[in-house]
């Protein structure tokens, strides 16, 4: 395998100044004013379900090949991952977000009045065979027009979401982001670190005098801040308030699922089931507090590694082993991940102004698919390889039966196919792990478990009372933040961790929380993902219903998508199934 370490993107651009970049910004709007001028003064579309057919078709290829950001949005935004500081990219950033804001304004139209046809038109549409592809898009425009304003206050919304709920997040985040402090290292020197160095060594250094410090002036920089988050928390609280209220959402998080497809009585069920097995997750800190010698861990100090794996992970090794894993799985898995390791798909190192962290990105089913990295050589980036090729494998295989309308992978399904091949590349490290390796490694896995299952579904339940919290008084002091924010994780952790007062502040760094209501995916997805895992290892022959389950984007709903495997998630005993293996996990640790 011929590996390659940086992103590729000579078949799009020489350089960030390559003429073509303006060339293909021009051409995103004469293409976006062709399809808007041959559709918004039209009505047929709305009637008969052949110009609809037309209609679509039309969209559908623009979506594939344009969009409203197409291959210069792509191309920046990657490229503003691998730089965070070249001022030039800062400004083509900028300039190719406010265009593809307004570029989504003028297709805007389509599934606003498409999302206003009458009772019997939308019946008479899904039940059109030539509309048979696009059944379940419609569906879901349909499903959202009850929540849908005017074409002219959709527009408004659309261009008020920066200052009022945006600009906020992006001012604390950049804040905290710019905060140094001198701190202690791990080989005994002083040094001034970033923001996310001081949290990453506050709360994983296993150097004790390393993490007090750390944490010391980690706190530092959040008080300093406090009285800035709670104004921002307040106005986005009040802004989604008010967005609720206009579109006649009940419920806070309700305008979040409706989005994804989800049904509210899943995600209920979901974060019952979760919080009623939250023993589970206190059994787990008080055997780590055992380990560690102490009646309880600090807060700071719950996913600290147990024991040591001094064995490095070279990229190429990595490449390697994670490459056999996937093989074995399905050929086409391995074959995906070879290519696009050999055409230049994946970013590997970490570099001066790169963004810290791991993603995968896919646009359209007309464009590659890319895997971003910040490999160091630990053994949590082979993991990280593994996670971030599952949704690039997702991606790819949406490819052979999605189309532009339906390329795309609800949030509810999203994290499946990332940890489901993340657990079967940890199953082959510990194949080669003994001993206190092996206990390391199990410590990690559950550790992890708990964070994605446990700690995400009390972030919801934060969320949740957050905002009922909020519309019942107008304003939440940082008081009343903090004691919500503290209650739900302690009942998560319970008496193997301790609560001190300024926890009540790391809410101000957590992201998730400003994007709301997202997080319920996290531990959906990894309990899906632990039921399909299972059925693989009894069955091999299953791996064939999961790469159907991959190569379905957003073309059914994830209700139907796990019917069809004879999951069912509106049932509490799924979700517990998943539960339990966690459980005895815990219990060959014990």
């Amino acid at each position: 395998m011929t590996i390659k370490t940086s992103w590729n993107f000579s078949q799009w651009y020489k350089d960030d100044n390559d003429p073509k970049l303006e060339q293909d910004k021009q051409q995103l709007v004469e293409e976006t004013k062709k399809f808007a001028d041959k559709w918004q003064y039209r009505i047929d579309w709305l009637e008969e379900p052949s110009v609809l057919k037309e209609a679509l078709t039309d969209y559908e290829s623009y979506n594939l090949h344009y969009g409203a950001f197409g291959i210069p949005g792509v191309y920046i935004h990657l490229r503003t991952q691998q730089d965070q500081i070249d001022t030039n990219l800062k400004a083509k950033d900028n300039q190719i977000t406010e265009l593809g804001q307004k570029l989504a304004n003028q297709t805007q139209f389509f599934s606003l009045r498409l999302a206003k046809v009458s009772k019997e038109i939308q019946a008479k549409f899904l039940k059109a065979n030539e509309l048979k592809e696009y059944k379940h898009y419609l569906e879901k425009v349909f499903a959202q027009a009850k929540y849908t304003l005017s074409e002219a206050e959709e527009k408004i919304l659309t261009l008020k979401s920066a200052p009022a709920h945006g600009n906020w997040v992006r001012m604390t985040s950049s804040f905290l982001s710019k905060e140094e402090a001198e701190i202690l290292m791990e080989d005994g020197t002083k040094e001034k670190k970033s923001f996310e160095v001081i949290l990453t060594l506050a709360g994983q250094s296993q150097n004790k005098q390393v993490r007090d410090i750390a944490t010391t002036e980690f706190n530092k920089i959040l008080e300093k801040h406090i009285d800035v988050a709670v104004e921002e928390i307040n106005s986005i609280l009040q802004d989604k308030k008010i967005n609720d209220e206009l579109r006649g959402a009940g419920r806070p998080d309700m305008m979040r699922l409706a989005s994804e497809d989800m049904a509210l009585e899943v995600v209920d069920t979901l974060i019952q089931t979760v919080s009623e097995n939250n023993y589970i997750a206190h059994e787990f800190y008080q055997l780590k507090a055992k380990l560690f010698g102490q009646d309880k861990l600090k807060y700071n100090e719950r996913n600290v590694p147990y024991g040591k794996v001094e064995k490095k992970y070279a990229f190429e090794d990595s490449v390697n082993l994670v490459h056999k894993v996937l093989n074995n799985l399905d050929p086409e898995f391995g074959d995906i991940f070879q290519r696009m390791v050999e055409n230049g798909q994946v970013d590997v190192y970490p570099n001066k102004g790169k963004r810290g962290g791991a993603f995968c990105m896919y646009y359209s089913p007309a464009t590659p698919t890319y895997v971003f990295l910040n490999h160091t050589d630990k053994l949590s980036d082979v993991l990280t390889i593994a996670h971030e090729f599952g949704h690039a494998i997702n991606g790819e295989l949406m490819k052979q039966k999605e189309n532009a309308l339906n390329y795309d992978t609800p949030m509810a399904t999203a994290e499946v196919a990332s940890t489901f091949m993340e657990d079967f590349v940890l199953e082959e490290l510990l194949k080669e792990a003994d001993g206190e390796l092996r206990k390391s490694l199990l410590m990690m896995k559950l550790n992890d478990d708990i964070s994605t299952i446990f700690r995400q579904v009390a972030c919801y339940k934060f969320e949740q009372e957050l905002h009922q919290q909020f519309r019942q008084k107008g304003y939440l002091a940082k008081e009343d933040i903090g004691q919500i924010f503290q209650k739900h994780m302690a009942n998560y952790m319970g008496s193997g961790v301790e609560q001190p007062d300024w926890a009540q502040n790391w809410w101000v760094y957590w992201s998730h929380i400003r994007s709301f209501f997202y997080v319920y995916s996290y531990a959906g997805g990894l309990l899906i993902s632990k039921s399909m895992q299972n059925t693989v290892r009894k069955d091999k022959a299953f791996i064939g219903q999961v790469k159907k389950f991959l190569k379905t984007g957003s073309s059914q709903s994830p209700r139907e998508i796990f019917a069809e495997m004879d999951i069912d998630i509106t049932e509490k005993a799924f979700w517990e199934k998943g539960i339990e293996e966690v459980r005895v996990l815990l219990e060959e640790i014990k």
